[in-house]
């Protein structure tokens, strides 16, 4: 299935129906008095957050949504049926924003969150409701206020603990194939990882946490170099980013440095925050390293590179420090589910529970 990321399409929920003006026809009773029943209202539509989605291919080609129009009301005091709503599903992640101000309207981060994106019309009243004492038989009755409707701008982010950054072909669909169940494309050409991936990574039982892994980021990819730098907004809900750097590159001409260097360069040019976020350095490929020169070439590139950070040296393929690796990813991903849970101490007495 393809992976769609951004869509825009019309949402129209339903006009309410119009009331009526009727007189009840009975035999014996001349002035049988108002019986117009009011309008139904319109159709709602409804958003829902559905896990089993991870992308808004369907969005791409069909574009209109509209629910049903309400019931006109009619005589014998019968009042119209409502419309029919409809529920449109998204990935978990999504944003969705007002196509005219660009405002956000809602984010659904919860599975199964349900919203409301657009209110029907209320029905018009009709005759009956007008009915007075010193108005016995009026003729007045009201339309059906129309529904809500709008652009609506969808946006994908996908939700991971961890995210990937590194050149094409650093090796990071070769870890994430390593650790989690993901099996995403792995070729030895550049850009073969052309949309995200996400892996689930058990380290122990109910220890897990998610990684993504995006397509390769080349120097320039803020100007469209590559396949640009769009994919970076998959990374800004995670609580971790892993740098993965090739330090063994096949030609001896390509400075691992200096494409560390361009990786966070592109970092900080898309977006502050993210470059900001938690950040270790992951040196793959050191299998490709004869054992007795790997500690030089490590500390040589720590040393250029004026790393401060937590580093990791791995294999990927040999699968050799990538066990190691994810359960530290793991105590750290913990540590920071920790850190964002509300702390009980400062919990209002008024809802705190009794042991």
């Amino acid at each position: 299935m393809k992976f769609v990321d951004e869509a825009t399409i019309e949402i129209v929920a339903g006009d309410g129906g119009n009331g009526a003006a009727s007189f009840r026809h009975e035999k014996y009773k001349e002035f049988g008095g108002p019986d117009g029943g009011d309008g139904g209202r319109g159709g709602y539509v409804y958003g829902v957050a559905d896990p089993n989605l991870n992308t808004l291919i369907d969005y791409r080609y069909t574009r209109r949504y509209e629910a049903g129009r309400g019931e006109n009301g009619m005589g014998s005091d019968m009042f119209g049926a409502a419309g029919k709503d409809i529920t449109l599903r998204f990935p978990v992640g999504t944003i969705l924003r007002d196509q005219a101000t660009g405002e956000v309207l809602h984010e659904l981060l919860t599975p199964d969150e349900r919203i409301v994106l657009a209110r029907g019309g209320d029905g018009g009243f009709g005759n009956l409701r007008f009915k007075s004492a010193v108005n016995r038989a009026p003729r007045q009755k009201t339309v059906g206020r129309p529904g809500e409707r709008f652009g609506l701008q969808l946006e994908l982010k996908v939700l991971a603990d961890v995210g990937l950054l590194g050149m094409p072909n650093a090796g990071k669909s070769t870890f994430i194939t390593a650790v989690s169940n993901a099996r995403p494309k792995i070729a030895d050409y550049p850009f073969t990882t052309l949309h995200p991936n996400l892996g689930v990574v058990r380290v122990g039982p109910e220890q897990s946490f998610v990684v993504a892994d995006i397509p390769g980021l080349i120097e320039g990819a803020s100007e469209g170099a590559g396949l640009g730098h769009q994919f970076l907004r998959h990374l800004q809900r995670t609580r971790l980013l892993l740098h993965i750097v090739d330090l063994a590159p096949f030609d001896d001409g390509v400075d691992p440095v200096e494409q560390a260097h361009a990786i966070v360069g592109e970092l900080k040019k898309y977006d502050a925050e993210l470059f900001g976020k938690p950040r270790w350095l992951v040196l793959n490929k050191i299998d490709m390293i004869p054992q007795a020169e790997r500690a030089a070439r490590v500390k040589d590139f720590v040393k250029r590179f004026k790393w401060k950070g937590p580093v990791f040296e791995i294999s990927a393929l040999a699968r050799e420090g990538t066990d190691l690796l994810a359960k530290n990813i793991y105590q750290h991903v913990r540590q920071q589910q920790r850190t964002e849970q509300p702390d009980p101490a400062q919990q209002d007495p008024r809802f705190a529970q009794d042991d």
